[in-house]
């Protein structure tokens, strides 16, 4: 079992780790003394416990505010899914049919964009000659 010395906070620990896991423990690490570093830099003078105490909660307040950010889009994702397997249970005529308007205002953009396209090339030429 390897042995690392890893800094929070500014303070040295030695710790020991699983073969292999050396790379993670060094991440996590980081991960504790950024918050270690937010506590010390307020000023306060932390014991060495509650230090960790106090960047061990904050990362907590994290971890879970992340699982409740997840949580929100597993449902909207579960949503979305059950909005598409509607569209796709429908009959192809409904399925496929698209508006008459929507068609001629999306040829409408095209053309705009084509015009603003051909003015952006001659403005280009323009500027070259």
């Amino acid at each position: 079992m390897p042995d690392m010395t890893i800094e929070i906070g500014g303070r040295h620990f030695t710790v020991a780790c699983q073969e292999g896991e050396e790379t993670y423990l060094g991440a996590a690490a980081e991960l504790l003394d950024r918050e270690a570093k937010v506590l010390v830099a307020s000023g306060t003078r932390l014991t060495q416990e509650r230090m960790l105490l106090m960047a061990g909660l904050m990362l907590a307040d994290k971890a879970i505010s992340a699982e409740e950010e997840l949580k929100v889009m597993d449902r909207r994702l579960a949503e979305q899914d059950r909005v598409i397997a509607s569209m796709k249970a429908r009959p192809p005529e409904v399925r496929e049919a698209i508006p008459r308007a929507a068609i001629t205002r999306v040829d409408g953009l095209a053309s705009r964009a084509e015009e603003l396209a051909a003015k952006a090339r001659e403005y280009g030429a323009q500027l070259k000659g």
